[in-house]
């Protein structure tokens, strides 16, 4: 029979103590919070009924543009002028839902959305409804499907579809 070898790991009973009493005597570290770093700067705003905020696009210090959406931030981008696009869609689509909505946009975005028309030919409401409506067709991408259900729209039984007149 082989030699049964008992190996055990002393442990001290104070070590935890000991390294609480470390830890105590460190210097605390503050966390590092993005608005004492870089402060960013509202451009656009969106707001329910009651005054609260539901969405906003800001630039921080160093030019970087952020969504935010309820509290938190969603994405960045280089240009705002795609994120205005999206919380218009999400305007529209609260305000077809009967919600009471505003969205408000700095004048540096204004610039950026005429600037950007004029290169195209257009003006700063048709290129910005031009974006908005790219939205609508991304919520509309299932081609006769219901999001929801999965399922194709339909006529009921018995019944042709009828072209739109």
């Amino acid at each position: 029979m082989a030699a049964r070898h008992d190996i055990r790991v002393h442990v001290s009973r104070n070590s935890k103590a000991k390294r609480d009493q470390r830890k105590k005597k460190q210097p605390r570290r503050p966390f590092a919070r993005l608005d004492r770093e870089q402060p960013v700067a509202n451009h656009a705003v969106l707001q329910d009924g009651e005054g609260r905020v539901v969405a906003a696009i800001g630039q921080q210090a160093g030019g970087e543009w952020l969504l935010g959406i309820g509290g938190q931030t969603m994405g960045s981008a280089d240009n705002p002028v795609p994120m205005l696009a999206m919380l218009k869609h999400l305007a529209n689509v609260q305000e077809k839902e009967g919600k009471t909505v505003s969205l408000h946009y700095s004048e540096q975005l204004q610039q950026m959305i005429d600037d950007l028309a004029a290169d195209e030919g257009k003006s700063a409401e048709e290129y910005l409804a031009g974006l908005v409506a790219e939205f609508e067709g991304v919520e509309g991408d299932g081609e006769g499907e219901d999001a929801a259900t999965g399922t194709e729209d339909a006529p009921p039984e018995g019944e042709d579809a009828k072209p739109a007149s």
